[in-house]
């Protein structure tokens, strides 16, 4: 094919191509080659075309997308425009420079250059630019989109590597502070604006809700992790961590609340696994659509978890907030000490100590995602010497005992504590929910209070204090106890404890080590 050639392929493009050009007319009104037509392009051959900025791929696969073949300009310096005539396998690509374009040319006659295991041939084009329109908006987001992982000078493997990572069509998405249920339908939702979302797997993996989402072009999955790595589903919790996959297709067997494959509606559910409730859809959608920050968690995502517990917990009996604490030191606990342990995942409505069995206790959250936070994050753990189990439980309710009668203070209704730590939309315990630590973190200290002073308290709540440390204001400070079991037992101990002046000292885990 000669020099010229690609000139005639621009005149026939559809009308969405011609706009790259931003011609009136035709595709070849903008395009200035000093050449009268079409017909005596045959006589130039490909060697004569001279070195220019835009550059000319041949022979490119089907399947080629457009961050393709950016890739082959990337190691040689900045690309400033792209465009791709897919049904001819063909495509421009405008370096920044000419050197740039040059010494791509050049290396690129000694290595043959491959997209998707396919030889592509490269040639300078007889344009000097390409000229594009500024509506296009699609182009100029691949662009910048890619400009993430733009380097200068040689080609070199680190370049190549974050290319080779950045051409999956999947994205890897993980979430933290997840305070209120992340559907599959929430994250299709969310990413759908990216681009066409083909397939979702979501899973859990060390205690965190994980996804798989492919895309149908990875420009739209680099679009999206651009975009959206790092922010907030709703307001103060549920961030999105997003990395491109090392897997370039997903293989999804069913399409149920777990996973999805929106080009094959014909799939089965799958053993025991409900389609999704089409309430719990509609819960979501109709908020979904303001994403990153603009939802308030305790209005949107409050009438959402309230539907959404059921799709959270599928498959385990019962999907209230209750939980059926056991094996607890009976000679030990009260319904205030399990008050203060929960409520550090979430805010506990009522508990009742089990009146026949003391070991035992029911305890009320505020929804069924608290109450699966506060399992996930509790059960196992070490509480007055005994490893305690946490399920969940068959009732919906904790009941209170009728009135007059005594059950010996082992019912406790704490619907208006005061002491709640997420009934504030937006407060930034959403973001502060951690594990069991042997770190704890206090705040709200007194200007008045010393290191003496809190290493003294903590140590006669039993245990030892290995390392202190205060924050810059003296109002915070991270604490660290010898073992995990010490810290949640100086936590039960010291939340709330009343340091003079009516000055509460709060007590949390850390993920802080010091």
């Amino acid at each position: 094919m000669d020099g010229i050639s690609d000139v005639a392929v621009g005149v026939k493009r559809g009308s969405d191509e011609l706009s790259m050009y931003n011609s009136p007319n035709s595709g070849m009104s903008s395009i200035s080659d000093g050449t009268s037509n079409g017909s005596d392009s045959k006589k130039l051959r490909v060697e004569e075309a001279p070195p220019s900025r835009v550059l000319h791929i041949r022979k490119l696969p089907n399947e080629a997308s457009e961050t393709e073949v950016i890739a082959l300009g990337l190691p040689f310096g900045k690309v400033t425009n792209i465009l791709t005539l897919k049904g001819k396998n063909q495509a421009f690509l405008e370096m920044g420079t000419e050197e740039a374009a040059i010494t791509m040319v050049n290396y690129y006659t000694t290595v043959t250059p491959h997209v998707r295991n396919v030889p592509v041939f490269i040639q300078y084009s007889t344009h000097k630019e390409l000229k594009t329109d500024a509506g296009n908006q699609r182009t100029q987001a691949v662009l910048q989109a890619v400009s993430a992982v733009q380097s200068g000078g040689s080609p070199s493997s680190d370049v190549q590597e974050a290319l080779a990572a950045a051409s999956s069509p999947v994205l890897r998405i993980i979430i933290d502070n997840m305070f209120y249920p992340v559907t599959l339908d929430v994250l299709q939702q969310i990413f759908s604006k990216f681009g066409t979302v083909m397939k979702i797997i979501t899973f859990t993996k060390n205690n965190q809700f994980q996804a798989l989402l492919q895309f149908s072009d990875p420009v739209n999955a680099q679009q999206a992790k651009l975009a959206l790595d790092g922010q907030n589903i709703y307001n103060s919790c549920c961030t999105l961590r997003i990395d491109f996959s090392k897997l370039v297709n997903l293989n999804v067997k069913y399409n149920n609340d777990k996973s999805r494959d929106y080009t094959r509606p014909e799939l089965p559910a799958g053993d025991g696994q409900p389609t999704l409730d089409p309430s719990v859809a509609a819960a979501f959608s109709k908020d979904s659509n303001s994403l990153l920050g603009a939802l308030n968690p305790l209005s949107a995502a409050a009438a959402a978890a309230a539907a959404a517990g059921r799709v959270a917990l599928a498959g385990q009996s019962g999907s209230s907030g209750v939980l059926l604490v056991s094996n607890l030191n009976e000679e030990m606990v009260t319904p205030q000490s399990l008050f203060t342990l929960f409520g550090v995942y979430g805010d506990v409505q009522r508990v009742k100590i089990l009146y026949n069995k003391k070991d035992s206790a029911l305890i009320q959250m505020s929804d069924a995602n608290q109450a699966q936070l506060a399992m996930s994050h509790l059960n196992g753990q070490k509480m007055y010497g005994k490893i305690i189990r946490v399920t969940l439980s068959k009732h919906q309710t904790v009941a209170l005992p009728r009135d007059g009668l005594d059950d010996q203070g082992l019912t406790k209704d704490f619907t208006n504590s005061p002491l709640h730590r997420f009934k504030k939309p937006g407060s930034k315990n959403f973001q502060n929910i951690f594990p069991p630590s042997a770190t704890l973190h206090l705040s709200n200290i007194p200007q008045d209070v010393t290191e003496d002073d809190l290493r003294l308290l903590f140590s006669n709540a039993g245990g030892t204090v290995k390392a202190f440390k205060f924050f810059q204001d003296h109002k915070m400070a991270l604490l660290q106890m010898s073992t995990v079991e010490e810290a949640i037992q100086a936590l039960i101990d010291l939340h709330n404890y009343n340091m003079g002046g009516n000055q509460h000292l709060r007590v949390s885990f850390s993920k802080s080590t010091i």
